[in-house]
């Protein structure tokens, strides 16, 4: 933006005020120090950036022979290091035109035939000067604001705790532009500190830190939960472990409290000396209480995560030995009562045939008793069936879908329609959950629906095994049956869909539904009916082929209700 004729003129006035320059600036300290002229008193960081700003600093490197661009890129650094300092804009441009001020009334004595001319010379470079003040202040803002906003992804995209403590560590070592950094926990009997992460910007070889544990002491633990910056030798003593403080020369600690206890501190080191401001104190402390928090709630997550594992194990557990009871049971009626009523009905057909003509009314009698008998055999057969389907191990889903639906249509008028869709190899477990839901499902409709036709669909697609199963009977309230304490099958139903991580939807109505819908056997969708929509996922070796982008979209680890 500096003109040749600006630059002519510039180098031209250092050379007149190179004798004036020291007195000038004792003046304009003496200002910023006392708050003289309606300045505000500043400290010795706040007026040596100050005074590096000024037209006439920019006069002073243009007299020893150093480039105007040298002055700007020091006018940039020094409004970085103004703005963590926490001092208002209104504040530095006072300062500025103070300084300009005393500026010209040297410049009324040096060359008073000249003043005019040169005040279009102190003009421009004081513009310059504050174009690139406002363009440092804009620099922290951003960093500023894309530090936290990398922290508040770093925390909803970690998914460990490990994770999240290496990336908070990584995002503030970047922001304070650490050589290396560390972040330490304090174990819960506040014995022990833990390293958490570590990052080492440093050429310095990599120090192994995965498993470094440090004793605690009160003393040490007091004089971790103050945010400090230490300069010096003092670094060595500032940190659980010294040897790590102690390679640089300036450590940054911010402590990680809750409540009013300490429980974890993050820390920076330089290799050079590097005293933090206001501003980097504040950003770092509040970063600290937001790790905390992050921390707090991963390992809050992290804990129901293993409880819920547990649960799913249980339940696991609870249906295997559910089914090994089950397959026992059929067992003991097929050898033995199913054994016995097979005795039974042979010694009474004998007894029948061995009765003579004059016994007419006692053969029928024992004809009603081997009836009664024949009927108990099927009902222990339906039964030893139901518990433990042979049909199922022997030749797989599909074919003991079809006998459960030969059984079904034996116990209800309504007309089923079955689809099958390339099952291909499917995991025991997955068989015998899918089997078992189909059969509550029938078991329902029969009993409560009053249905005149029914759909029952089984497709695997892109690793995901989906069961349909709609009716067209008299509905029901679903959000009441489900909160029934005394029903458990709509509840079992869903439980067995949660241990395999599927998902469970239901939609059942009592009047109008969404028009244009056919619901089974071409009946409107405005009449009543209910729907059943379960999502299972399967693993990645078993033969699967086709896909529905929505089956894959639904099977989430939620369980949903509708």
């Amino acid at each position: 933006m500096l003109s040749d004729q600006l630059r002519e003129k510039l180098e031209d006035l250092a050379k007149r005020l190179r004798p004036r320059a020291s007195q000038l600036e004792k003046r304009f300290l003496d200002a910023l120090h006392s708050g003289k002229d309606q300045l505000p008193p500043l400290d010795d960081r706040q007026a040596a950036a100050l005074r590096a700003i000024t037209p006439g600093a920019a006069l002073r490197a243009l007299g020893e022979g150093r480039p105007i661009g040298e002055f700007f890129e020091q006018v940039e650094y020094n409004g970085r290091r103004l703005a963590k300092m926490h001092l208002p804009p209104s504040t530095i441009i006072d300062a500025l035109e103070q300084y300009d001020h005393l500026l010209a009334g040297v410049l009324e004595k040096l060359v008073p035939k000249q003043v005019d001319d040169l005040r279009w010379v102190r003009e421009q470079l004081l513009f310059c000067v504050i174009l690139t003040l406002n363009n440092a202040f804009y620099q922290v803002r951003e960093a500023e604001t894309k530090t936290f906003y990398e922290l508040f992804r770093v925390e909803l995209e970690s998914r460990s705790l490990d994770d999240l403590l290496q990336r908070f560590v990584a995002t503030l070592a970047e922001f304070s532009t650490a050589n290396r950094a560390r972040l330490y926990l304090l174990d819960e009997d506040a014995t022990v500190w833990t390293l958490g992460a570590s990052i080492n910007n440093a050429k310095e070889r990599k120090t192994k830190s995965a498993s470094w544990r440090i004793a605690n002491s009160e003393a040490l633990r007091d004089h971790l939960s103050e945010p400090r910056c230490v300069i010096g030798r003092e670094t060595a003593h500032c940190a659980p472990d010294a040897v790590w403080s102690g390679r640089g020369a300036t450590l940054w600690s911010v402590p990680l409290t809750s409540g009013t206890e300490t429980w974890g501190v993050l820390q920076f080191s330089f290799d050079k000396d590097f005293d933090w401001l206001p501003r980097e104190r504040e950003l770092l402390a509040a970063a600290a209480e937001r790790c905390w928090m992050a921390i707090e709630k991963a390992r809050l997550v992290e804990g129901l995560a293993a409880r819920e594992e547990q649960v799913r194990q249980l339940a696991e557990h609870m249906l295997h030995v559910e089914e090994a009871e089950r397959r026992r049971i059929s067992r003991e009626l097929h050898d033995e009562a199913g054994q016995s009523m097979l005795c039974i009905r042979l010694q009474i057909e004998m007894l029948e045939t061995a009765m003579p003509e004059s016994m007419a009314a006692q053969r029928d009698q024992l004809r009603e008793v081997r009836n009664t008998t024949e009927h108990t055999i099927l009902e222990i057969r339906r039964l030893i069936a139901a518990l433990s389907p042979a049909v199922l191990e022997q030749l797989g889903l599909g074919a003991a879908l079809r006998q459960l639906v030969n059984r079904f249509r034996q116990v209800s008028p309504a007309r089923v329609r079955l689809a099958l869709n390339r099952l291909g190899a499917l995991p025991k477990k997955t068989e015998m959950i899918v089997y078992r839901l189909v059969q509550e499902c029938f078991n329902n409709i029969a009993k409560h629906s009053n249905a005149s036709a029914v759909n029952l669909s089984v497709t695997t697609a892109d690793g995901y095994l989906k069961l349909a199963v709609e009716d067209n009977g008299i509905g029901f309230d679903v959000e009441e049956a489900l909160a029934r304490r005394d029903s458990f099958g709509l509840s079992g139903m869903r439980e067995r869909v949660a241990l395999l991580g599927g998902t469970f939807q239901i939609n059942s109505t009592l009047g109008v539904s969404a028009p244009g819908v056919k619901a089974p056997g071409g009946r409107s969708s405005r009449d009543k009916g209910t729907k059943i929509v379960i999502a299972l996922p399967l693993p990645r070796e078993a033969d699967l082929h086709g896909a529905p982008g929505a089956t894959r979209e639904t099977a989430t680890r939620s369980v949903r209700v509708r």
